[in-house]
C-alpha cells in the first residue's frame, strides 16, 4: 500500500500529463487566455457606472498609449485626492461616492461617518472565539474564515434585497480593519510569543487613524502617517470591474449567493500573489537589490542588477521586476503618480531619503531595461504596488498585513459592484469553454 505522499506525487504527475493543453490550440480556436488578447485587451464582460480606467486614446483609428487615468463615479481620482488632502481624511467620503454614486454634502458625510463608526464592532466574544481560536500566519485566510462566520450572526444572511445587502456591506466595511488587525495580533501572540493588543476602535477617528491606533501598542501615530495611509486606502478602493477579485464579486453575486459568501470569494481571489500580494514582492525585491548593490547611487550597478533579475539570474529567478507594468495602464499608473508625492514626504519624515532615491532610480531605469529585453506592445511604468509596500514599511506595518490592508480598501469597491450587479443582473455569469478532448471508448476494468 502506497503512503499518501507517494500516491499524491505519482498522481500529480498524471494530472500534469492528462490536463496539459497544447498552447497552440488557444490560437487555433480563437480563445483569449485570461480573457485578454495578445495586445492586453480584455474581453468585455459587462457594463458598469462605478469606475473607468484609461490607458489608450484613439488617434486616426489607432490605439495610442497615453498617461493613465482612473475615474470613480465620473471623478478623476487625482482630483478627488486633491479635493480632501490637507483638509480631512477621504476614505469615508470616497466610500460614500462609490456606494451611492454622488459626493456627499457635509451633513450626508457626517451621517455616513456616524453609521460607519457604529458598525466598527464585532459580536460578543467573536474576537476570542473565532479570531483567537485558530490564529494563522495568513491573515487573509483568517479574514475569510471570520467573514463566513459572521454570516452565522446575521438573521437575514440570504436576503438579497438592496437595503439588506447595503447594510451587510457597510457593516463589513466597518469591521474589516478589526478582522485584519486582531487577526495579526492573535498570530503574533500565539506564533511569535509577542504581547497581545486588542484596542477598540474609536468613533471619532477615521478608518486610517483607527487602523494605526489598533495596530500599535502605544496607539500613537502622526497626522502625516494617517494622511498617507488614508490616501493609500482611497487609491486602492476601486479599479474597475475587470480586476480578478471584483470580477469574482460579480460572478458569485450573479449566482444569487449571499453577501458573506461573495466577499469571502473576493478575499480568496485578492490573496493570490498575482493580484493582492504584488506589493510584498516589491519589498522583498528591493531588499534583495539593497543587499547586492553596494553603491545605491551607481546607476550602472543598479541597471546591471535589474538586468540580472530580468534574466532570471537574481532575486527569485522569475524574470520579473515587480511593481513595473500593469495589465491595463501603459505610460503611467495615475495611482502611483499621485501617491509618489506623499511617499516622498513620509520618507523625509522617517529618514528614509536614501531608500526613496533608490526607488525613484529604479522607477526610471526599469522601463528602459525591460524594453531592451522584450518586445513591449504598450508602455511600462511603475504601478501603485511599487510604492505602497514602501509606504507600509515606513508605517511599521508588518508584512502579513500588506494584502489585508488592500482588502480593507477594496471591500468598498466590491460592495459597490455587488449592489450594481444585483440591481441590473438578469442572468448568471457563465462564460463558455471550448472542449478539445478526444472521444474514447469505454473499457471494462478487467481489460484496463
Amino acid at each position: 500500500m502506497k503512503r499518501n505522499e507517494e500516491y499524491m506525487a505519482e498522481y500529480a504527475a498524471i494530472c500534469q500529463q492528462m490536463d496539459r493543453i497544447d498552447v497552440n490550440l488557444f490560437d487555433e480556436h480563437g480563445v483569449q487566455r485570461g480573457l485578454r488578447d495578445k495586445n492586453g485587451n480584455g474581453v468585455v464582460a459587462g457594463l458598469t457606472n462605478i469606475s473607468r480606467i484609461e490607458a489608450f486614446k484613439m488617434e486616426n483609428g489607432q490605439k495610442v498609449p497615453c498617461d493613465g487615468k482612473l475615474w470613480y463615479r465620473g471623478y478623476d481620482c487625482i482630483e478627488l485626492v486633491n479635493g480632501f488632502r490637507g483638509k480631512r481624511h477621504g476614505f469615508e467620503e470616497v466610500a460614500y461616492l462609490l456606494l451611492f454614486g454622488k459626493l456627499p454634502n457635509e451633513q450626508e458625510l457626517m451621517d455616513f461617518r456616524s453609521v460607519l463608526a457604529s458598525c466598527r464592532t464585532l459580536p460578543t466574544h467573536f474576537t476570542r472565539d473565532v479570531i483567537m481560536k485558530a490564529p494563522s500566519e495568513d491573515i487573509m485566510n483568517s479574514m475569510i474564515r471570520s467573514v463566513l462566520t459572521l454570516a452565522s450572526y446575521d438573521h437575514n444572511t440570504n436576503d438579497t434585497s438592496i437595503d439588506n445587502v447595503l447594510r451587510q456591506c457597510i457593516e463589513l466595511i466597518g469591521v474589516f480593519p478589526l478582522l485584519a488587525v486582531y487577526g495579526y495580533h492573535a498570530y503574533n501572540h500565539y506564533s511569535n510569543d509577542s504581547s497581545m493588543y486588542i484596542h477598540r476602535p474609536q468613533t471619532h477617528l477615521s478608518a486610517a487613524e483607527n487602523l494605526l491606533m489598533m495596530l500599535r501598542p502605544d496607539m500613537k501615530y502622526t497626522e502625516l502617517e494617517a494622511m498617507v495611509l488614508d490616501i493609500a486606502l482611497v487609491l486602492h478602493m476601486e479599479h474597475g470591474g475587470g480586476n480578478n477579485s471584483t470580477f469574482t464579486t460579480r460572478v458569485v453575486t450573479s449566482s444569487g449567493s449571499d453577501t458573506y459568501s461573495v466577499i469571502a470569494a473576493a478575499l480568496s481571489s485578492l490573496k493570490g500573489p498575482k493580484h493582492g500580494g504584488a506589493n510584498i514582492k516589491v519589498v522583498e525585491m528591493m531588499k534583495d537589490i539593497g543587499e547586492h548593490v553596494e553603491d545605491w547611487t551607481d546607476e550602472d550597478a543598479v541597471r546591471g542588477y535589474l538586468q540580472k533579475i530580468l534574466n532570471k539570474e537574481a532575486f527569485d529567478r522569475k524574470g520579473l521586476i515587480y511593481g513595473m507594468g500593469h495589465a491595463v495602464y501603459s505610460l503611467s499608473d495615475p495611482r502611483a503618480q499621485v501617491f509618489k508625492d506623499f511617499v516622498q514626504q513620509l520618507a523625509s519624515a522617517k529618514g528614509r531619503e536614501k531608500d526613496f532615491a533608490l526607488y525613484s532610480m529604479i522607477e526610471r531605469l526599469a522601463p528602459e531595461v525591460i524594453s531592451q529585453k522584450a518586445r513591449i506592445y504598450k508602455g511600462v511604468s511603475a504601478n501603485v504596488d511599487f510604492y505602497s509596500g514602501f509606504v507600509y514599511s515606513m508605517l511599521e506595518i508588518p508584512l502579513e498585513l500588506y494584502t489585508p490592508i488592500f482588502a480593507i480598501a477594496r471591500i468598498v469597491g466590491w460592495s459597490a459592484h455587488r449592489i450594481e450587479e444585483l440591481i441590473n443582473m438578469d442572468k448568471i455569469i457563465r462564460p463558455a469553454y471550448k472542449s478539445v478532448m478526444e472521444e474514447r471508448t469505454y473499457v471494462d476494468i478487467e481489460e484496463r
